[in-house]
């Protein structure tokens, strides 16, 4: 089974924009989101896109990916639940990870959150300072209850 690792944070400022090192558009929404699982289809620069399943809560979930007809998942997007997310993700190298800064776009425009997947859930990172506070557990945040829910009020 695949897995994901991985801690999200609030981004404070703008101190990342100059390291990143590649950026790619997404258009993702959801075919189904339940408590501890979701089916996702991400389209990426409008060229591919994934089938994305999820399961479990918290830091270390379970995730299965395939790839799709860019056809078919602009068809199965007359299926979606919610309001499908717009967002840009850049790339920054941050020692041997990686962090994805995730700016929305359309209606959650202003949000800004930034992602590092981890090999384990105690692995050390370097924690640049335009990591603000952590969101990591905080289901508010999740892509599947922004496109449900909205941003958060706080």
């Amino acid at each position: 089974m695949g897995q994901e690792i991985e801690r999200k944070f609030m981004v404070w400022n703008d101190g990342w924009r100059d390291a990143a090192e590649r950026s790619m558009r997404f258009t993702q929404f959801y075919l189904f989101a339940g408590e501890d699982r979701s089916c996702r289809v991400r389209i990426t620069d409008d060229v591919s896109a994934r089938l994305t399943l999820k399961t479990g809560r918290g830091i270390s979930r379970g995730e299965f990916e395939w790839d799709i007809p860019l056809s078919d998942a602009k068809a199965l997007r007359e299926a979606a639940i919610g309001t499908v997310i717009d967002k840009t993700r850049h790339l920054v190298p941050n020692g041997p990870h990686v962090i994805e800064i995730d700016v929305y776009h359309g209606a959650l425009e202003g949000l800004v959150v930034a992602e590092i997947e981890l090999s384990a859930e105690d692995e050390a990172f370097e924690r640049p300072d335009f990591l603000g506070s952590e969101l990591t557990g905080d289901h508010r945040y999740l892509n599947q209850s922004l496109a449900l829910h909205g941003r958060p009020e706080n």
